[in-house]
């Protein structure tokens, strides 16, 4: 039997960040910056991106660090290209 305190981590682990994602379009597929022309957009903005992906919201996410050495978690719209939502840390 799982610990009940270990059962609300792991839940939180595997729940948290992809619940708390925005939603950036509803827009199929096909009409998506391609995944390597956004990684360009965004490295030219100056961030190092660590990792880029997509998300269950219809968003290009990047990990990564702003021009500052910052680090940053960024929802784009993968239609427009336009920042929706930023944390930096």
């Amino acid at each position: 039997m799982i610990h009940p305190l270990r059962f609300v981590i792991l839940f939180l682990a595997t729940t948290g960040p992809a619940a708390a994602g925005p939603a950036c379009t509803t827009a199929p597929a096909d009409a998506w910056l391609p995944q390597e022309a956004m990684r360009r957009r965004i490295e030219q903005q100056g961030y190092r991106i660590g990792v880029l992906q997509t998300t269950p919201g219809g968003c290009y996410e990047i990990y990564g660090r702003d021009k500052d050495g910052r680090r940053v978690e960024i929802y784009f719209d993968p239609v427009s290209g336009d920042v929706v939502k930023a944390n930096r840390r």
